[in-house]
């Protein structure tokens, strides 16, 4: 697969400056940078995971595109679906790639058992690659109230936990999620702390207290490109970051899950 060294060697430079900033907020706890790669070509990502950067996780938005993203590059990536996921396309996204790494919006427990049939039937089928590993999910819950985002509601969170824990041995509880509102990421600064981050962080310490759970056992995966070193500030174990990485992207229309040409980027 063609690489542009011009490109390339911007993605490393975005990349590099993006994990300083992760380290810097993070004062050395770990955190997942998950770097986003929805509308731009494998070619980018591919870009990233080759020596010198090495990156290994990266996320997909849309079910189809991940899919074939998956097919043409290493399985030494690990793949995360941070989309809204059809209850339908659960199944088949999680027996079709043996690196699927985690699935970050399980809202129901629907989805939570298309999943789990998926990842059951590749262990079935003996795929080396998943065998002894569970597929990592994380709830996701929608701590801002709008209607337009996907989530359960802060409330409803330790059932559907409890649902994974109990009806699903092949998926491993891995935390909660949130997509918080704009307009509080926006007015979030260094002295004051965002309230749908906030939010989710009570809710994990309330789901693990009624499940009986580590609290510091399951993650929180909260932060994207504006907002992603508030995040982190206040306790976010994973941060999404896209267009700080790989730039503006395409209207969906025009993406190409492959280039085919070495030309100039402009």
């Amino acid at each position: 697969m063609p690489i542009n060294p011009t490109r390339a060697k911007q993605l490393s430079e975005n990349l590099s400056h993006v994990l300083s900033q992760v380290n810097t907020a993070s004062a050395s706890r770990n955190v997942r940078l998950i770097a986003v790669s929805k509308l731009k070509p494998a070619n980018d990502i591919l870009a990233l995971h080759q020596a010198p950067t090495s990156h290994t996780h990266f996320g997909e938005n849309y079910s189809q595109e991940l899919l074939e993203k998956a097919s043409l590059l290493p399985r030494t990536i690990n793949w995360h679906f941070i989309g809204a996921l059809q209850t339908n396309k659960c199944r088949p996204l999680a027996e079709s790639i043996p690196n699927l790494f985690s699935v970050s919006s399980v809202d129901s427990s629907k989805k939570a058992d298309g999943l789990e049939k998926g990842r059951a039937k590749l262990v079935a089928e003996k795929k080396e690659e998943v065998q002894g590993k569970k597929l990592r999910v994380l709830v996701q819950v929608n701590t801002s109230g709008e209607e337009e985002k996907s989530g359960v509601e802060p409330k409803d969170a330790a059932q559907l936990c409890k649902h994974i824990l109990d009806n699903c041995p092949h998926l491993e509880l891995g935390g909660l999620m949130t997509i918080g509102a704009i307009a509080r990421s926006k007015a979030t600064t260094k002295e004051t702390e965002n309230e749908d981050f906030e939010e989710l962080r009570k809710c994990r310490d309330e789901v693990a207290k009624e499940l009986g759970l580590d609290a510091d056992k399951l993650e929180l995966s909260m932060g994207m490109s504006s907002d992603f070193e508030a995040a982190i500030r206040q306790g976010s174990t994973e941060v999404r970051v896209g267009t700080t990485i790989f730039g503006e992207r395409p209207a969906r229309g025009d993406a190409k899950v492959k280039e085919d040409t070495t030309e100039e980027k402009k």
